[in-house]
């Protein structure tokens, strides 16, 4: 019994570095776990969600992001309206208040990679890069998984029992 809880320890132990660096820090702007789903062969389109948190004082926004994966990379969000989910481009930028975070995440907010070049595979990485207006542009991986396993990783490592979501404007 002492030898399997040893190796369950080491395991921990060996894995636990890696899905906590999975999270990217540059001046105010912390991003945290970036990621999307893998899409069928001949999708055009894919996703990209993160959660983008600002310690500082003054506002910032994501204002575009690019990855040579993709053709382009446009901000949107999802909405309700009279019973139908409807998705629209963001205009000017996502704003991200001082002191807040904004999640995207499915059904909200979120990147849209489109005319991919190449279907994004379970397990790969995507580099992508995030500009901002009042911050410095940041470089991000985007790790490839499907949605039921990246939401279980993520309410894993998140203790705090708060549930993350646009705080602010």
């Amino acid at each position: 019994m002492k030898y399997c809880l040893s190796v369950f320890v080491l395991a921990l132990a060996l894995v636990a570095p890696t899905a906590l660096a999975h999270d990217y820090s540059q001046g105010p702007v912390k991003v945290d776990h970036p990621w999307s789903r893998p899409t069928p062969p001949g999708t055009p389109m894919g996703v990209g969600y993160m959660s983008i948190s600002n310690s500082g004082s003054s506002d910032i926004t994501l204002v575009g992001a690019a990855t040579p994966r993709a053709g382009s990379v446009s901000i949107h969000e999802t909405s309700m309206h009279d019973g139908v989910m409807r998705m629209a481009p963001v205009k000017g930028g996502l704003v991200i208040p001082g002191g807040s975070t904004v999640e995207l995440k499915p059904h909200s907010f979120h990147l849209m990679l489109e005319k991919l070049k190449s279907p994004l595979r379970e397990g790969e990485s995507i580099p992508m890069t995030l500009s901002f207006e009042g911050a410095e542009e940041m470089q991000v991986e985007l790790n490839v998984a499907p949605l039921d396993r990246e939401m279980m990783e993520k309410q894993s490592m998140d203790h705090s029992g708060k549930e993350m979501g646009y705080s602010g404007h």
